[in-house]
Formats: structure tokens, C-alpha cells, sequence
């Protein structure tokens, strides 16, 4: 049997999932609470400390404190699925497998219908990595954050979820990567290519040439798994602070 307090809990987050506690909506009293679903006050805290581990509401203490509500932050989930995948020693060149199928999957919907809208948007990000050329650390972010558009772009939202975890995961290893490079002649030859490969599948998507789009994501994702691998045979995940 659920103990009381997963009961309030799951009573609390079906109210947030659904949207009738809105984000920012500070939940009711304490006092309203325990009389609504008639516990203690230590176990409508349990109720809210399981919350808080979700982050689901936010909750601030004293004389002004109270619940408020939080919502859904996919972050929280990327997280845990990265303890995860440490836990069982995954490799970074797993977790690029996996992107180089949900990736050029997403490059393919964009390309067979391709808008305006879509290649306005992917030429500013790539407007936005040319900028960043001269920044390893800003060149990054832009990169990560146009390989993160090619998925958002498609509109589905449990490509996103999904990819967005992946992402998460290859954004902290290529954070780590180049703060261990540094200035490396090497590595910043690689983003320059990686940055080439950007604009070119942009001009593939603009004109709808879905297949040679399909082969051309893949292989920059092969290639960036590679890179990552080439000190070693296992590069494995180190996503803990």
C-alpha cells in the first residue's frame, strides 16, 4: 500500500500535470490542505518534500513562505536519465548512436517538407555559431543549441523529450571536452567543421534533398562520437559535479 503521503502527493501532481494548478500558483495553506485530505502536518511535508524532489513545486519557509507551483522541467528528467546511464557505465559513444538515429530522423521531416519558417530559423542559428568562431566555449553552446533546433523544429514532442535528454547528456560531455582541450588547434578545427557541416544541411533542408540531408547529419554525429572516443576504446559517461 502507498503510504499517506504518496497519496497526497500523487493527488497534488495530478492537479500540476493536468494544468489545474497553474505554474507560479501558490498551493492552498497548510491548514486547507490537511483538511482536505484529512493528514497531519508532517505528512502533508512528506507529501511536499516528494514534490520538491520532482521539482514540481517550489516551496519557501517561514512567515512568508508557502508551496508554489513548478512546472514540468524536462532538465530534472535529462538528469536522472544520465545518473542512469553512469550507474551503468554507458558510453558517450552509446549516447551518440542514439542520437545519430532520432537526429537525421528529424533532419528527414524537415527536409521533405521544407517552409521558409524552418530554414529562417536554422540560418540564425548558424549566423549565431559563425559569431561564436573566435569562442570555443560560446561556439559550443551555438553548436549544441542548433542540433537541439533540427529536433524542436519537427514539432513532435516526444522527439523533443527524448532528443532533449540526449542532449543534455552530449552537452555536458562537450562542455567538458573543450574546457580539458583548451585552445587546442585540433579541436577548434573540428568546430569549424562541425560549423561547415551546420551550413551545408541547412542548404539541404532549403532544398528539400532529403537523403543526402539524411547521410550528411549522420555521418557529423559519427564523426563526433568519434572524436570523443579516439583517446580510448570505453570514454565513458562523467556526468556528476
Amino acid at each position: 500500500m502507498p503510504k499517506t503521503a504518496e497519496l497526497v502527493a500523487g493527488a497534488l501532481r495530478r492537479q500540476i500535470v493536468r494544468g489545474e494548478l497553474e505554474q507560479g500558483a501558490a498551493l492552498p495553506s497548510e491548514s486547507a490542505l490537511m483538511e482536505e485530505f484529512g493528514v497531519s502536518r508532517p505528512t502533508l511535508r512528506e507529501a511536499f518534500r516528494v514534490l520538491e524532489s520532482e521539482s514540481l513545486i517550489t516551496v519557501r519557509r517561514g512567515v512568508h513562505g508557502g508551496a508554489r507551483v513548478s512546472a514540468p522541467d524536462p532538465e530534472v528528467a535529462a538528469r536522472y536519465a544520465g545518473l542512469i546511464l553512469e550507474y551503468k557505465d554507458t558510453t558517450l559513444g552509446d549516447v551518440f548512436r542514439a542520437s545519430a538515429i532520432i537526429e537525421p530522423a528529424c533532419v528527414r521531416s524537415l527536409a521533405e517538407r521544407p517552409s521558409q519558417a524552418v530554414v529562417k530559423q536554422l540560418r540564425e542559428a548558424v549566423e549565431a555559431e559563425k559569431a561564436a568562431l573566435d569562442d570555443p566555449d560560446a561556439l559550443v553552446e551555438a553548436q549544441d543549441r542548433f542540433h537541439a533546433l533540427v529536433v524542436e523544429l519537427t514539432g513532435n514532442q516526444t522527439l523533443i523529450l527524448l532528443a532533449g535528454m540526449l542532449r543534455y547528456i552530449v552537452d555536458r560531455a562537450n562542455a567538458a571536452h573543450v574546457a580539458e582541450e583548451g585552445d587546442n588547434p585540433e579541436h577548434t578545427a573540428q568546430a569549424r567543421k562541425g560549423h561547415r557541416a551546420h551550413v551545408r544541411l541547412v542548404n539541404l533542408i532549403e532544398a528539400g534533398k532529403a537523403e543526402e540531408a539524411v547521410k550528411l547529419w549522420h555521418r557529423h554525429i559519427t564523426a563526433a562520437d568519434d572524436v570523443v572516443n579516439a583517446a580510448g576504446p570505453k570514454t565513458l559517461l562523467e556526468l556528476l559535479d
